[in-house]
């Protein structure tokens, strides 16, 4: 399967650790890589980057890489970074086009196992792969983006849901509805956000989750997180 990585942000809370957020490095290995390297291992087949702040020097590195891994690999480049991170999928989007594809973000390190569960879910137009317990210690309840189900089906997504069954793992599958479905929220006003296409579709019924077990993942969005993954690399090098 292909996977949308987006990596076009600023990082601001890591900009004192790295000028590039997807280059921080993390066990001395960039942070991208590993999460490239997961994607593979989890039956990705070729990669498409969406870039932006730092963009020349992102792809040059992951070029590099690339290369040693024999995986097809390609950018985009946004035309505006600081724009909220649905504006980078549609970006993707246009490259990609309507065949379906993982969505992920470039500061998470995964499982592979979780990448393959997300794989394997049912089609629909939107799968999130989704952590269901509540108590793990990996996650930042401040910074988290909380989820709410009803089955298998989305009811509601955001950072503040004050009532709540699951997490959010930062990765989907998606086809073009979902890229309708954010177009549609941002012609509408709406915040542009990957959450806010998630909403739309949740609206519609058309949202789905997927148990993503005990599989490992960490969003590294700032030096407390980028501690504990160095913290839980050492203790667990094969962990991503």
């Amino acid at each position: 399967m292909h996977a949308l990585i987006v990596a076009a942000g600023y990082g601001s809370r890591l900009r004192a650790v790295s000028p590039s957020k997807p280059l921080t490095l993390v066990q001395g290995v960039p942070l991208i890589e590993r999460v490239l390297r997961a994607a593979l291992d989890g039956g990705v087949t070729d990669v498409t980057v969406v870039t932006g702040h730092e963009g020349e020097r992102l792809e040059r590195h992951l070029a590099s890489v690339a290369a040693t891994l024999d995986v097809p690999l390609r950018f985009v480049r946004t035309p505006d970074w600081s724009l909220a991170n649905g504006h980078s999928v549609l970006t993707g989007a246009e490259a990609i086009g309507p065949r379906r594809h993982l969505l992920m973000m470039a500061d998470h390190l995964l499982d592979p196992a979780l990448i393959a569960r997300v794989i394997a879910a049912p089609e629909a137009a939107l799968t999130l792969g989704v952590d269901r317990r509540l108590d793990n210690p990996l996650v930042d309840l401040d910074d988290v983006t909380r989820v709410r189900t009803e089955g298998d089906r989305i009811v509601a997504i955001g950072k503040h849901l004050p009532d709540y069954d699951c997490y959010d793992t930062g990765v989907f599958a998606v086809d073009a509805r979902f890229h309708d479905a954010l177009r549609e929220s941002i012609a509408a006003g709406g915040s542009g956000s990957i959450s806010a296409g998630v909403e739309a579709l949740a609206a519609r019924g058309e949202a789905r989750v997927v148990d993503v077990g005990d599989a490992w993942w960490l969003d590294v969005d700032d030096p407390r997180a980028l501690d504990q993954a160095e913290a839980a690399l050492a203790a667990h090098p094969r962990a991503a």
